[in-house]
């Protein structure tokens, strides 16, 4: 008895664990991808950089390519990006990192008053706290 109740919870734990995640990309090391998500197909990924160092290169080349749509006429003003099994999001307000494509997702770059990328704590803000421009590089340097 103890040994079905056991092997129920495995097979309960199995089966809410492969419903949560989505679906299983191959990633090859130093590459950033591209999410394309066709409307009615599974998510594919597609190389926009390859030989990128670390994920903050990624979300920049992302970013190059959000702005040549726009540029272009397009009004998608959201992107998706994949560096190394982390899922890249940028938007209007900054770049987003996260797990998964449905999971929670934390903030690793804002925009600064002029619409550049920089990480949350460079950014000078006014007294409503909104973003005025790059904080000075610390004296010495």
């Amino acid at each position: 008895m103890r040994a079905a109740v056991t092997l129920a919870a495995f097979a309960a734990a199995a089966l809410v664990g492969a419903c949560s995640q989505g679906p299983d990309f191959d990633f090859e090391p130093g590459v950033c991808y591209f999410v394309a998500r066709p409307d009615g197909e599974p998510p594919r990924l597609e190389v926009v950089a390859r030989d990128q160092a670390q994920i903050e290169f990624c979300a920049a080349r992302l970013e190059e390519m959000r702005l040549r749509f726009l540029r272009m006429g397009g009004s998608n003003q959201e992107i998706v990006g994949a560096y190394q099994g982390r899922f890249v999001f940028i938007d209007r307000e900054g770049v987003k990192i996260g797990q998964s494509l449905d999971g929670s997702r934390f903030f690793a770059m804002a925009r600064t008053g002029d619409g550049r990328l920089a990480i949350p704590g460079a950014i000078a803000r006014d007294d409503t706290g909104r973003p005025v421009a790059v904080a000075p590089a610390p004296e010495g340097r």
